[in-house]
């Protein structure tokens, strides 16, 4: 969300971050609507402002016993109180058209976000373990690789057939120690972040109202990518919803911050955008678990916040023994909501390619606008908007296709990684019952 007095301030610079997102100007567009709203606000306030000079000079008449002189300025008065709610109609209105367009424009990218139509523009940052054909130190020894839903299924412990009886296309059911392992990693997850990297663990509602979802970009642009649910609910597509939102509409004080918060839940998606993709497995489901972080900083801190962020995320596949990439995304492959994104891209050797396994975005201060989320610094004077940040820390499921792949056996069997080994109380093998 912007601030359209900073946009007619800055309407060159504003112009440019657009075009570099790959969109035409709209300064000049939204200026105008700004105009119209500003004269119908101004339209009401004279209106008003006559209204109360008209009841004073009816006073003077009325005590000098003018009644013809009273009685025309009643008139006048009557007709501007019958005109008062057209102007006002017309002032919300004005605000209204404004709003809806600020809203439906993306955040501008910070400078360094290199440029780019689409993932082809995407610049590696860097490379964490092992050549692909090699993960943790374990040469596979074998030839035959497979993805993790050929594994699953060998297994008995990974059923999309009666998940698509329950629910339809992708859903999954997990069952016996793949279930569990499911559970484990996203257990291991949530410790990691609470015990190693300060993150504060919340249970949050998995349904939100409109505004809660308005606060972080998900409507009105993406509406069709979210499930509802009943008259006043959202399914949340992501913890990053009800985490953000847990300082919308507050003034916090620069000691309280930065605010770091992490939650374990299911996320709700309805894919609307890719039909077609990923149709076998568990890569693109319509419900699956994340462990998303969020953190409230201030703008001062938030780009050291976003590189803290991505090294809490990285940690995460460090002590898996994954081999991954993190990749700066251009400005073409950005969220509507961020001004910088990085994304952890996990090798999955059944695939022979990397996938998204985690995205941390700083946004600045694009989101806090839109729930009215502030601070006032320990030095005083006006409160100002926080800076808000989100990543995964990981996508359960996918960390669950990464373990699987990269830790296969030449019998089909899954090798637990050692981190989660207590976890599982002691399994260290997963094989087919």
């Amino acid at each position: 969300m912007y601030d359209i007095k900073w946009i007619r301030e800055n309407a060159e610079a504003f112009d440019t971050g657009l075009k570099r997102r790959g969109l035409e100007p709209l300064s000049s567009s939204l200026l105008a609507l700004d105009d119209t709203r500003r004269s119908a606000i101004a339209k009401a306030q004279s209106s008003q402002e006559r209204r109360n000079a008209l009841s004073k000079e009816i006073g003077k008449a009325m005590g000098a016993k003018d009644v013809a002189l009273a009685d025309s300025l009643k008139a006048e008065v009557a007709a501007l109180k019958e005109l008062q709610p057209a102007l006002e109609a017309q002032e919300k209105a004005a605000v209204e058209a404004l709003n809806e367009q600020l809203a439906a424009i993306p955040n501008l990218p910070h400078e360094e976000v290199p440029e780019g139509a689409d993932e082809h523009g995407n610049v590696v940052k860097s490379v964490h373990g092992e050549a692909p054909e090699r993960t943790g130190g374990r040469l596979f020894g074998f030839n035959q690789l497979k993805e993790h839903y050929e594994l699953g299924e060998a297994l008995g412990q990974m059923d999309f057939e009666t998940a698509a009886k329950l629910s339809g296309s992708r859903f999954v059911v997990l069952n016996q120690r793949l279930a569990r392992l499911n559970r484990a990693i996203g257990q291991f997850m949530l410790d990691t972040h609470t015990e190693l990297h300060g993150y504060t663990e919340v249970n949050p509602p998995l349904m939100v109202r409109d505004d809660a979802m308005f606060g972080t970009a998900q409507l009105p642009k993406f509406r069709d990518d979210q499930f509802r649910a009943g008259e006043d609910h959202w399914l949340i597509p992501t913890a990053e919803v009800p985490l953000t939102n847990l300082v919308r509409e507050s003034i916090l004080s620069e000691e309280e911050l930065p605010r770091r918060y992490t939650a374990l839940t299911p996320c709700f998606r309805s894919e609307a955008g890719s039909a077609g993709r990923d149709t076998r497995g568990m890569l693109r489901q319509h419900q699956f678990e994340k462990v998303e972080l969020v953190s409230i900083t201030t703008p001062e801190k938030s780009r050291e916040e976003h590189e803290r962020m991505l090294a809490c995320a990285e940690a995460v596949l460090k002590k898996l023994d994954l081999h991954y990439r993190v990749m700066t995304l251009c400005t073409g492959d950005m969220g509507f909501a961020s001004q910088k994104t990085y994304d952890i891209e996990v090798w999955l050797p059944g695939q022979k390619t990397y996938r998204e396994i985690s995205s941390c975005s700083v946004c600045g201060d694009f989101q806090a606008r839109r729930m009215n989320a502030r601070y006032r610094s320990g030095e005083g004077g006006a409160p100002r908007f926080v800076h808000t940040l989100n990543g995964s820390g990981t996508a359960v499921g996918r960390a669950l296709i990464a373990v699987m792949e990269n830790y296969q056996n030449a019998d089909g069997s899954i090798t637990v990684p050692e981190v989660l080994v207590p976890y599982m109380r002691g399994v260290t093998r997963i094989e087919k019952a």
